[in-house]
Parts: structure tokens; sequence; C-alpha cells
């Protein structure tokens, strides 16, 4: 057997058994021959298990060098092909992450956030803001005295700016419904115009709102607020809606109406008349305080219709709106509403003069003056050729509309 297995191995393997044969020749010449025998077949064992040992050692290792060596051409491979994906991904403009479908929650809050945002250019800011202060102002002016500063008051002014909210949401909703192209050239920014919302997203949300809105105004139990609310929805989709006989922003004298009545009569009487009855249970009284405020909103409420279609002037030219802008041209329009405001203004003043109180005398005619002031400096240094700074300057009327609810409140 061992013959067979030394027979087997190189030539230099062979050399190696040479020497261990001399070895071992050389001890019988020094042992006896039992013992001799003996040492030369165990030496002669050992040598050829550790020649054995050792090439199969060898063998291993190269067995392992391979391996390591396919391995690494393997992964090498795989790298080289993830990066050519990442390469092509790279040129097509998609994302180098992996495509993994794990959670993550930095996409959702990123998808919250847009969606927020959406909504918030939806439901058009600056009317939200106009409408919860105007509530809130003429609900002060049904207070009598310090003791009406209770938590039913406050119950009955949430009950009023929610319920409105929603029915205001529902109104500016079904205008961007109605004005998709028009806003695609004047508004590009709005949800609809832009396609982040779809036509059946915006239905969606406006029968919700509208829903929603009388629900709270039936539940509640006011008839003004109820009124308020149908009215207000009446008004407005017959503004906005494209159907026979409707549509009445088409006709620039119809818009302008449409909303003088919903921000000048319906807001201060309704709302009024809902915490005067309905929250304090007293009888309906029109006091001077909310006459001057009716009065002072209608010629703001005209401003606000004539000046909104300012620079809106190229979309309502293409889809055939007869505003006064493109009727009379936009500069004219301009300076129409700056006096109509500085009259308005003017009626303040003197409304402040006539007072019986002094606060209310020197506060209502120092607010009053500033902001006639302000506006008049402001309006002459706007560029009328650019629409930015006619945009800008529309949203500077709606703060002067803002502390206008400020002030009201105060007048006595």
């Amino acid at each position: 057997m061992d013959s067979v297995l030394l027979g087997s191995f190189p030539k230099r393997t062979s050399i190696i058994v040479g020497a261990n044969d001399w070895r071992s020749d050389r001890l019988k010449k020094v042992c006896s021959p039992n013992v001799g025998s003996h040492l030369a077949v165990k030496l002669s064992r050992r040598g050829a298990g550790n020649i054995l040992d050792r090439h199969l050692d060898i063998g291993f290792q190269q067995q392992l060098l391979k391996h390591n060596i396919r391995g690494f051409e393997e992964r090498t491979s795989f790298h080289r092909g993830r990066n050519k994906k990442c390469l092509v991904n790279a040129a097509s403009g998609h994302p180098l992450e992996p495509e993994t479908g794990a959670y993550q929650p930095k996409n959702i809050w990123v998808t919250l956030k847009n969606a927020l945002d959406a909504f918030y250019r939806f439901s058009r800011p600056h009317t939200v803001i106009g409408t919860a202060l105007s509530i809130i102002s003429v609900s002060l002016l049904a207070v009598e005295n310090l003791s009406d500063i209770s938590p039913l008051f406050f119950t009955g002014v949430l009950e009023a700016v929610v319920a409105a909210l929603f029915m205001n949401i529902y109104i500016v909703g079904l205008n961007q419904l109605s004005d998709i192209d028009i806003d695609k050239v004047n508004k590009p920014y709005l949800p609809l115009a832009s396609g982040e919302y779809s036509v059946g997203t915006g239905v969606m949300i406006v029968m919700s709102f509208s829903i929603l809105s009388f629900w709270l105004g039936w539940i509640v139990g006011s008839w003004p607020l109820f009124w308020a609310l149908f009215l207000s929805f009446v008004l407005g989709t017959a503004y906005s809606i494209n159907l026979p006989l409707l549509r009445w922003k088409k006709f620039a004298v119809v818009a302008a109406m449409c909303i003088l009545v919903v921000r000048a009569v319906i807001v201060q009487l309704a709302f009024f008349l809902h915490m005067q009855t309905h929250v304090f249970k007293r009888p309906a009284v029109f006091s001077r305080p909310l006459m001057f405020a009716t009065a002072f909103m209608s010629f703001f409420s005209v401003v606000i219709a004539l000046f909104k279609d300012i620079p809106d002037i190229d979309g309502d030219k293409i889809y055939g709106i007869r505003s006064f802008s493109v009727r009379l041209g936009q500069k004219r329009v301009f300076w129409i509403c700056i006096v109509l405001l500085e009259m308005a203004y003017g009626v303040a003043l003197l409304m402040g003069v006539a007072s019986c109180s002094f606060w209310s005398k020197l506060i209502t005619v120092l607010g009053h003056a500033i902001l006639a002031s302000t506006l008049w400096n402001r309006a002459k240094s706007v560029d009328l050729s650019s629409k930015a700074a006619i945009t800008s300057f529309y949203m500077f009327i709606w703060k002067l509309f803002y502390a206008e609810y400020l002030l009201i409140p105060l007048v006595r």
C-alpha cells in the first residue's frame, strides 16, 4: 500500500523517499535486524505520511485560492452590473437609491406636506382669513358689556366661523372648478390648474365642505346663521357655475353685486343677528356701529370685486369674461378702486369725529387716517405694467380689509 502511494508522487517526492531509505539502511547496520527492520518501516511510513499531508495541503490551498478568485470575479461582475444600472438610472433621471419596498417615513411626511400645501392654495387663504376676521369683528358689535364675553359668546362665534369657513371653501373651490382653463393663464399655481388636483378631487372637496357647512348650520339651530350659509351658497354657485342663466361673473355689474351682498350685507347683518338673537337671546337691534360697518364694507366689497380682475385681464380676455378691467382698462379701474377706498376712509373719519366716546373717536380717526395715507402712498408707486406688482397690491388691499375689521368693534 505504501509503495503504491509513493510511486504515484512526482520525482521530488521520490528523492525525499530515497533519502529516507538511505537512513533506514544505515540504521540496519547499527541496530539488530529485527529492530532495524521495525525502525525502517516506521520511518518510511512516517516520511510517506508527511509527504502525503504536504501534498494534500498544497492541493487544498490551490482549491481555496481558485474559490477565492472565482468569488472575487463574481462580486466584481455584480458591482459592475450595479454601477452600470446606476449610471443608466442617472442618465434617465431616475433616483440612484435602490428600489426597495421598505417603509420610508420621510416620504410620508413629504407627501403630507405637499397635500397640505395644495389644500392651502385651494382654499384661497386670504379669503379664509377675511371671513374669520369679519365674523369675529361683527360678533363683537353685539357685545354690550364685559359680562357678555363668556364661554357662551366664544361658542357662538366658533359655530359661526367654522360653518362660514366650510362654505367659503365651497365657494372658492367651485370657482376654481369652473375656471380651470382660465386659471391656467391667470393663476397656474392653483391645484386644479396645475394638475395637482383632478376634477374629481375638486368636486369631492367642494361637495364635502358644502354638506358640512349646512349640517353644522342646521344642528346649531340658528336661523340667521343658516340663512347666511344658504344665501352665500346660492350666490356663490350662481357666480361661478357654467349653466344657462348663471355664471354671473361674466357680467361685471352682477359679479360685483354678488360679492357686495355676501361680504357687506350677509356677513354684517346675518352674523350680527346670530349673536344678538340666538346666542344672547336679545331682540334684533340695528345699532349705529353695525350700520357703519355695513356701509363701509359695501365700499370695500366693490373695490375687491373690481380689483381682483385687474391682474387677471389676460385670461379674462381669452375666455370672454367682460370684467371692468377688460372693458375700461387696468389703469382706470385701478384708480377707481383707490378713490372708492379713500372715500370710505373719509366717511370713517367723519364717523369717528361724531363719536361721543373719546377713546373711540381717537382710535377711529387716527386709525383710518393712517390707513388712508398708507393706501395713497403705496398706490402711487405701483407699476401697472407688472402683473406681479398689481397682484402684490391686491394682497395689500386685503390687508387693509383685515385692518378695518380690527377697527370696526371700536366704533361706538
